[in-house]
């Protein structure tokens, strides 16, 4: 089964959309859902334990190209994510990805030219973009 398009699926959100239409309803929803894939990622730390974070400050030197600057810092995360914690976070990242594509259909914005000027910022841009 090959992955549907951006817009097969704004257009599938638009036609399932039907309890929260609401503006305010869809936003409340979207920062909620934002919030349950924070908490899945929390609980694969301190429930399931199959990933750890030792974090800590980065270091970062000014002496360091952005491209070396890369290489050095740390995700501060250690272990991989199991099947079970992996499917939670799937879920959560789907749903936040629903309302997403939601929020953008009620304000009349095309998803795939959302990710294609975000594309292009970054190619843009390269290291720079979110420096």
């Amino acid at each position: 089964m090959s992955a549907p398009t951006l817009n097969q699926f704004q257009q599938q959100v638009s036609e399932l959309l039907l309890r929260h239409r609401s503006l305010l309803d869809v936003m409340s929803k979207f920062g909620q859902s934002g919030a349950s894939v924070n908490r899945a990622v929390t609980k694969a730390v301190t429930d399931c334990g199959c990933i750890e974070l030792n974090a800590r400050k980065q270091q970062y030197s000014d002496e360091l190209n952005l491209e070396n600057a890369k290489e050095t810092l740390q995700s501060h995360i250690t272990g991989d994510v199991c099947e079970h914690c992996l499917e939670a976070l799937k879920s959560e990242l789907g749903r936040n990805l629903f309302y997403m594509t939601a929020l953008c259909n009620l304000l009349n914005i095309q998803l795939d030219e959302v990710i294609a000027d975000e594309y292009d910022k970054c190619s843009t841009l390269g290291l720079f973009n979110l420096t």
